[in-house]
């Protein structure tokens, strides 16, 4: 049985504006691993992470969950380096 679900043009511009996102998430927090007291690269990546919240909010009301890679802030200097990191625990 094949899913036939109609979806409008909003659907396909949430999920490139998604995809942006999470891909600058990606690239912030591979740079910030190394450079986590650059203060401009943490508020840039807090700032993409409450847009894609508010992006992944509209989306999944209308359209349903979605994966997400941005879920939480980071405080400064850039706390992802810290160990134990979380698949550790």
């Amino acid at each position: 049985m094949s899913d036939t679900r109609q979806v409008d043009e909003r659907y396909y511009q949430l999920l490139h504006q998604l995809q942006a996102i999470d891909f600058a998430l990606v690239e912030l927090n591979l740079y910030l691993d190394t450079h986590n007291r650059d203060a401009d690269a943490v508020h840039q990546y807090n700032q993409l992470v409450k847009q894609r919240w508010q992006l992944a909010h509209e989306y999944e009301s209308c359209y349903g969950p979605l994966l997400h890679f941005g879920h939480s802030y980071s405080g400064y200097p850039w706390q992802w380096d810290d160990l134990p990191w979380p698949w550790q625990v």
